[in-house]
């Protein structure tokens, strides 16, 4: 596993630091009110450094569809793109989780979608192991690529320090892009 990469919200800067990295999740929308004001610069940032880019929405409780539509509303989306669910909040249940993954799925054909969570959702709240296209497992243990799980998983979020950072399970950045969609690997 070589591949690591950061996520970043409204509390990194708009022109976050790219380098070292391969991939990038920004957070997009939270609910169906909040929308991240930095995303589009920090998309920008992101693919101006040729990094594999996915888009995250932060479940809240509400209709499932609303919150589809919210997040996909705000993304013009290229070939590549991922497409992610970060599942926090424990008012949020599993069957939520997994129409919002099911849905997007459905209507983005082409795009990968991948499950975020901490290692307790994961063993203790999830009863259908769905994650999309892969699971993207949060537990900092400081030990990159080894979460204390069994189940398969391609993103282990390690640390946070000095920004939340991940290591992705593939055997190198291109085959990253390949996975992802993207065409060209970038220099």
């Amino acid at each position: 596993m070589t591949v690591t990469g950061i996520d970043v919200s409204s509390a990194q800067s708009e022109k976050f630091p790219t380098a070292g990295s391969d991939f990038v999740f920004i957070k997009v929308t939270e609910g169906t009110t909040y929308t991240n004001p930095k995303w589009v610069a920090q998309r920008k940032t992101a693919r101006n450094a040729g990094l594999v880019t996915g888009f995250y929405h932060f479940a809240r409780p509400g209709p499932v569809t609303s919150q589809v539509d919210y997040f996909l509303s705000k993304i013009n989306l290229i070939e590549g793109d991922i497409l992610i669910l970060d599942w926090e909040d424990a008012r949020v249940p599993n069957s939520w989780k997994d129409s919002w993954l099911k849905q997007v799925q459905q209507r983005t054909p082409g795009h990968k979608t991948l499950l975020y969570c901490n290692r307790d959702f994961w063993l203790h709240r999830d009863t259908t192991s769905f994650a999309g296209d892969g699971l993207w497992i949060a537990q900092y243990n400081n030990k990159p690529g080894q979460p204390d799980i069994h189940s398969a998983w391609l993103f282990h979020q390690h640390t946070d320090r000095p920004i939340d950072t991940s290591i992705g399970r593939f055997e190198d950045k291109a085959a990253l892009h390949t996975w992802s969609g993207h065409v060209a690997i970038p220099a």
